[in-house]
């Protein structure tokens, strides 16, 4: 990959200047605010990489051979493919149940699977699978007891199958089952969609707003606005002033409910709008009105209710608990790289039966944050680490 750096005294500028040199195949490897030597202000610099005609060659042949090989495993399926398979429909039930699908007809799906393998061998003392040491290790990674049974007894119906080499992959795909996540997507017949982001104090709303901007509008290509109600905190409107530079978006605060109405009016051509709400505690239900107040002014698409990771379970249940008075369809989990364990972003999801849909590790803009992934969180959870 060939990769070069631009700078230039707007975001704009540097992604225009990376377009005409590598052409719109090229990618943001990472973006930053640099002062200049000579004091005159900031600039913007941009890392990017682009394939070039060798890489493309060899990545086609790559994929060509991949296709083949796939085809070939169709057409020779092993007895590991099929409990691979198995696996697969194992989720599919676990999510049915999830949905409120008839019971009956989970239970027959379930029913039909045994008949073809039977994979719920009773657990025995013989069992090369020590489900003690699986149960210790699930509960020092913070997982809810009822939680960690529940993985457990899927676990056991595998008995048949497993060894010390695949039970930690059966675990994972067990929890990446019990996950629900949801992608964030524009629909092309609302306009603009409106997304609000809610939490406690200090867990990095103002920052996460300034990520999803970013890629929202250089990857994506959205015409991106935000508006500001935290008008409260000290220096807050500032701070989101020069992420919204940074972005370069369109930023209007609103100082009362009633400026809601007005700045969407403003806004009415945007693709998307991101809304900043002061960080307020759980416990105080006035200021949590107070913010409803200026949500209810405008019809809002997505709420995220934007969650510290590293906090505690209790403190994570109550904020959880206490901000469905303002009304929330998401959940962001923050700070991944200051917690010591991440088994409440499981505990807190399934609880409340809310969809994750990003988590951030980090404060640099727009690379640390990630569109929640089931298989990305089941991994983190069990190792307990970000790295795998």
């Amino acid at each position: 990959m060939r990769i070069k750096r631009y700078t230039a005294e707007t975001l704009k500028q540097a992604v225009d200047l990376m377009k005409k040199e590598l052409g719109d195949e090229a990618i943001i490897l990472s973006s930053r605010v640099i002062e200049q030597k000579d004091g005159k202000g900031k600039m913007f610099e941009v890392t990017a990489g682009v394939e070039d005609e060798f890489e493309k060659i060899a990545s086609e042949k790559l994929k060509k051979k991949e296709e083949e090989e796939q085809k070939n495993k169709i057409e020779n399926k092993s007895e590991k493919d099929y409990v691979e398979e198995l696996k697969t429909l194992h989720e599919k039930i676990y999510k049915a149940k999830k949905e409120n699908i008839s019971e009956e007809l989970t239970k027959k799906d379930l029913k039909s699977e045994k008949a073809k393998i039977k994979f719920e061998k009773a657990t025995t003392e013989t069992s090369v699978v020590n489900y003690r040491e699986i149960e210790d290790l699930l509960l020092q990674r913070e997982i809810q007891k009822k939680f960690v049974d529940e993985i457990l007894t899927q676990l056991k119906k595998y008995d048949a199958f497993l060894s010390e080499q695949n039970v930690d992959s059966y675990v994972v795909s067990i929890i990446q089952a019990m996950i629900p996540t949801s992608t964030f997507e524009i629909s092309v017949n609302i306009k603009p969609t409106v997304a609000a982001l809610i939490g406690p104090t200090g867990i990095g709303k103002t920052t996460c707003i300034a990520k999803l901007a970013v890629i929202s509008k250089i990857l994506k290509k959205l015409n991106v606005g935000i508006i500001s109600i935290d008008t409260y905190r000290l220096g807050a409107l500032d701070q989101m002033k020069i992420l919204a530079e940074i972005a370069d978006v369109d930023f209007e605060a609103a100082y009362k409910p009633e400026d809601m109405i007005d700045i969407l009016s403003q806004f009415k051509k945007k693709d998307l709008i991101f809304i900043d709400t002061v960080g307020r505690s759980q416990n105080n239900k006035k200021h949590l009105l107070e913010i409803k107040s200026f949500l209810d002014q405008i019809k809002i698409q997505e709420i995220w209710l934007t969650l510290s990771s590293s906090a505690s379970q209790k403190t994570l249940f109550d904020a959880a608990d206490k901000f469905k008075v303002i009304g929330y369809n998401g959940l962001i989990f923050t700070k991944l790289d200051e917690a010591a364990a991440f088994g409440n972003i499981m505990n807190v999801a399934l609880s409340f039966g809310t969809p994750i849909k990003y988590l951030t590790n980090g404060q640099v803009i727009p690379d640390d944050i990630i569109s929640a992934n089931s298989e990305f969180i089941a991994n983190l959870i069990y190792s307990g680490s970000i790295a795998k």
